[in-house]
């Protein structure tokens, strides 16, 4: 390739997104650049999915210390620490940061460890270099960030960012909010020890969801004591000594140690540049790309959860890798966001692909439903009366399966290996024709013949 600019590329944000879309187009020969603030590996590696799951691991042990003894364990004093745990999941964030560093390295790919922003389409600003760059194409990846309303005293509240970096483990605390990540951290959490609520001013947590799925680990929560409150939220925090004071939407009040906002992300398009550079927002403040991620501005693109479409670390790979393809190897591809396979690791598990009931109705119209409950195998030995939660969304016409919904242990594993299935169209009769690996819970989704009719039928 000519260099008539700096840089083929200039990507600025180092997250999963941005270091795909730059190790593949230096794969395809051109120069390339990306500019990162933080840390390079992005939320999910360093303040996100990653340290997330593994406080979910430690969160779990108390449970598994318990259910032990139905198999004939006898377990001894045990205790928690908090601050190793938290060293633990600062050297592996470190590892895994230095691999991305060493994978972009690799591929040629000049990092600069800077805030960057536009001064015009084709010229980057690096704040910490006091210099400017020029690039040919420039892609923004920068991802989202934590929102926290506008409430009296929520400069005293934290987000998942700070929760990672916590000092000491208080306990009492509050989450507010009911998607994901509040769901999540709830758990962990509560799984830790500390007396947990978790505040929805919504009817139902996990708005989105499959509604029988919602309404499963909705009963399942308080079983392990989580403080599960909805059509309730904060009004107003203030500092009591050590402690904060929540004041709810209908006059009570609670007092934690901390209080977690888990009520969305925003799209990280603050002090870019992007105004100046003419690039246009959509109605949600996220920049506004077509389906092969280009934005207005023909030269300048966008992957990842700055453009809001699906707000998850595989789909910004897929995403960056889809542009540089197109860009820099003429092979256009638009990354397909109609079905996305997901877990929640909420405790329980849940793991999810393909559409809703309700969506699938208003979509398709008559379905087969198939679904189940039971109690896992291996609480029949614990004595916990965990349930575990299967269903199948069949179209009636086609027998295509539009939809699976699981709530239980390893739900995220096992939905991977579905998500195969129902990506490819298959249909029920192909589900009843695999064999059932037994004894697992999984072998339900292969042997569910009856489909479910409502009560009044």
């Amino acid at each position: 390739m000519t260099h008539a600019y700096d840089y083929d590329l200039f990507v600025i944000g180092a997250g999963s997104g941005g270091v795909r879309a730059s190790r593949i187009a230096s794969s395809h020969g051109a120069k390339v650049a990306v500019a990162e603030e933080y840390r390079v590996g992005g939320t999910c590696v360093i303040r996100g999915c990653v340290p997330k799951k593994l406080f979910v691991y430690a969160s779990s042990f108390a449970e598994e210390f318990e259910d032990a003894e139905g198999f004939g364990w006898t377990v001894g004093e045990r205790s928690f620490s908090w601050e190793k745990l938290i060293a633990n999941k600062d050297l592996e964030i470190d590892r895994l940061n230095g691999i991305y560093i060493r994978n972009l390295q690799n591929s040629k790919v000049e990092i600069f460890q800077s805030r960057a922003f536009l001064k015009d389409a084709h010229t980057v600003h690096l704040v910490a270099e006091g210099r400017d760059v020029t690039a040919d194409k420039i892609l923004i990846a920068t991802g989202g960030t934590p929102f926290k309303p506008d409430i009296p005293g929520i400069e005293l509240a934290i987000t998942s960012n700070e929760a990672f970096h916590l000092e000491t483990l208080p306990k009492r605390g509050i989450v507010v909010g009911g998607g994901y990540i509040a769901v999540e951290f709830a758990g962990i959490f509560n799984g830790l020890g500390v007396e947990t609520t978790l505040l929805y001013r919504g009817e139902k947590i996990l708005r989105g969801f499959d509604e029988d799925l919602r309404d499963a680990l909705s009963e399942e929560l308080p079983k392990k004591g989580l403080d599960l409150r909805v059509k309730s939220d904060i009004v107003s925090i203030v500092r009591k000594g050590a402690n904060l004071v929540a004041t709810l939407t209908d006059g009570s009040t609670i007092e934690a140690g901390f209080i977690m906002y888990a009520t969305g992300r925003a799209p990280n398009v603050a002090g870019l540049g992007l105004e100046t550079a003419g690039v246009k927002l959509n109605a949600k403040g996220a920049v506004a790309v077509d389906p092969y991620s280009q934005t207005n501005v023909p030269n300048i693109y966008a992957v990842g959860d700055v453009t809001d479409r699906a707000a998850l670390t595989p789909i910004a790979i897929r995403e960056g890798q889809a542009f540089a393809e197109t860009v820099f190897n003429n092979n256009p591809i638009a990354v397909d966001h109609s079905i996305i396979a997901t877990a929640v690791f909420s405790q329980p598990e849940l793991g999810t692909i393909g559409l809703s009931e309700a969506d699938a109705r208003a979509k398709y119209g008559e379905l087969d439903i198939y679904k189940t409950s039971f109690r896992a195998m291996k609480h029949t030995m614990t004595g916990r009366h965990e349930k575990t939660f299967m269903k199948l969304i069949v179209d009636t016409a086609s027998q295509r399966v539009l939809g699976v919904h699981l709530m239980g242990p390893s739900s995220g594993e096992i939905i991977q290996a579905i998500a195969i299935a129902v990506t490819m169209g298959a249909t029920k009769k192909q589900f009843d024709q695999a064999v059932a690996v037994h004894p697992t819970a999984a072998e339900e989704l292969v042997t569910l013949k009856e489909k479910w009719r409502p009560a009044a039928e």
